[in-house]
C-alpha cells in the first residue's frame, strides 16, 4: 500500500476521533450516558493514563505516561515508513497505519485537552475557557465515550468468589482511537502469517505486483 493512502487513512480515522472527543467533551458533563440499545450506550468518562483506567503513580507519572507516547508514536511511524518502502505486505502497513492513527488520537487528548478544555465534573466544558483549561500541557486526559455492556445481571450464587454479585460483561468504555488500534493488532494476530510472510521470490512478485496495480489506478485518477 502506499504512503498517500495510508496517510488518508490515518487522516480520516483522527478526523472521526478528535469530532467524536469534541462532541461529547462539548454535550456531555463526566458521567452523563444515552442509551441507544440495550447493548450499546454512549457514557462520557475520561481517562487519566493507560488503557483499563492503570496510570502511573507520582507526580511526574502523567507527564512520564505522556512522553512515553510520543517516543512509541514516533517508532510507529518509522515503522510505517520503512513497511512501505520495503513494500512489505498490504495487510501488515494497514495495521500499522490503523495503530498509529489510534495512538496519535489519544496522544492529542493527552497533550492538548489540559489546555483547550476547562473541566467536566457537573458541567458541560468549554473549549478555549477564558480562565485556561483544567490543565497544563502534557497533562490532558483521554476521552472515552462508547459502552458495549453486552450483559448484565447477577452471577449464580454457587460460582465461588463471584457468586451472587453484580456483573457485566464488557464492561470498558472507550474511544475510536482505542477501536483502530484494537483492530490493527487484530489483524496482525488473525492474518499473522500474511502480514509477515516469508521472504520468497513468490511474496516478492506478488508485492512487486500489488504496487504495480496501485500505481496505475493512481494514474487513472490523476487522468480523471
Amino acid at each position: 500500500m502506499s504512503l498517500k493512502k495510508s496517510i488518508i487513512i490515518i487522516i480520516l480515522i483522527l478526523l472521526v476521533d478528535q469530532i467524536s472527543k469534541f462532541y461529547i467533551k462539548t454535550t456531555f458533563s463526566l458521567g452523563d450516558g444515552v442509551v441507544v440499545y440495550d447493548w450499546f450506550r454512549i457514557v462520557f468518562v475520561e481517562n487519566e493514563g493507560m488503557a483499563w483506567g492503570a496510570k502511573i503513580p507520582g507526580k511526574y507519572g502523567k507527564l512520564i505516561l505522556t512522553i512515553f507516547r510520543l517516543f512509541a508514536i514516533v517508532g510507529i511511524g518509522y515503522w510505517l515508513w520503512d513497511s512501505i518502502k520495503k513494500k512489505y505486505s498490504k495487510i501488515l502497513t494497514v495495521s500499522i497505519a490503523l495503530i498509529f492513527a489510534g495512538a496519535l488520537g489519544n496522544i492529542i487528548d493527552s497533550i492538548f485537552y489540559g489546555l483547550i478544555f476547562d473541566n467536566s465534573h457537573h458541567q458541560i466544558a468549554t473549549l478555549f475557557p477564558a480562565d485556561g483549561g483544567y490543565g497544563t500541557l502534557f497533562h490532558g486526559k483521554v476521552v472515552d465515550m462508547l459502552h458495549f455492556p453486552m450483559w448484565e445481571g447477577f452471577l449464580p450464587k454457587w460460582l465461588p468468589f463471584w457468586g451472587g454479585e453484580f456483573f457485566t460483561f464488557f464492561d470498558p468504555v472507550f474511544n475510536i482511537a482505542d477501536m483502530s488500534i484494537s483492530t490493527g493488532f487484530g489483524l496482525l494476530i488473525v492474518f499473522n502469517k500474511r502480514a509477515f510472510p516469508k521472504d520468497t521470490e513468490e511474496t516478492k512478485e506478488k508485492n512487486k505486483e500489488e504496487e504495480q496495480s496501485e500505481n496505475i489506478s493512481e494514474n487513472n485518477e490523476e487522468i480523471q
